[in-house]
């Protein structure tokens, strides 16, 4: 097998390990939020537990791309979909993150916490889970078009959780002996609108791979 037919090969072995960071992140997220509104710190546990898996494949991705760069000597194109493949992987590593958070919540709210955890944050995760998918199609056909919608969709999230927060703070006032609860509440509405902006990050990194510059889609 001659070099270049090798090198096609691990780019696509590369593509397939970020893809399969994003579907982790995004189970990470359905179950972190399914242990939120259950009050099941087991599950939350177990989410907590898995990052170390997701963790484990970012840093696989990246030494995989600075080892690929070192050997390889690519040229541009091929440098951009090494450097795509970085940038994305630490935006997905982070979005699990913010579902280890949901779930360290969960397990700090406990089982009887007696709140009703904010139906809008079920809604959030929806859009979030949407766009992981949307993203992930964009990612596997180089779609810009399609990466720039994820930016609309994160203002619907930004919009959601505005309206949750004020909400929530409003409850602070009728429910001061709650605070901390209502606020780790408040928290997980934040961990979930992080996902929207990682997700618009890696919308601009699509568009980057594909068109070989830089934009801002918050502008």
């Amino acid at each position: 097998m001659v070099a270049r037919e090798q090198f096609e090969i691990e780019l696509d072995k590369m593509k397939q390990k970020v893809i399969d960071l994003a579907q982790g992140a995004k189970v990470q997220l359905q179950d972190a939020v399914h242990a939120l509104y259950q009050s099941d710190t087991s599950l939350a546990a177990e989410v907590v537990e898995a990052d170390k898996r997701l963790d484990a494949i970012d840093l696989d991705i990246n030494e995989t791309a600075i080892l690929l760069i070192a050997r390889q000597q690519p040229v541009a194109s091929d440098l951009r979909k090494l450097i795509v493949a970085i940038r994305i992987s630490t935006d997905l590593e982070r979005m699990a993150d913010n579902a280890k958070n949901i779930a360290r919540s969960t397990k700090h709210l406990g089982e009887n916490h007696g709140l009703e955890i904010h139906e809008s944050l079920a809604d959030m995760r929806d859009v979030a889970l949407r766009m992981i998918d949307l993203a992930i199609h964009a990612y596997e056909q180089e779609d810009i078009t399609i990466a720039k919608n994820l930016s609309e969709m994160d203002d619907l999230i930004d919009g959601m959780y505005a309206n949750v927060l004020q909400e929530l703070l409003e409850e602070t006032a009728t429910n001061p002996q709650k605070i901390q609860l209502i606020m780790q509440m408040a928290f997980c509405g934040r961990f979930i609108e992080r996902y929207g902006d990682h997700l618009t990050n890696i919308a601009e990194n699509i568009m980057y791979l594909v068109k070989g510059e830089s934009l801002d889609l918050n502008e």
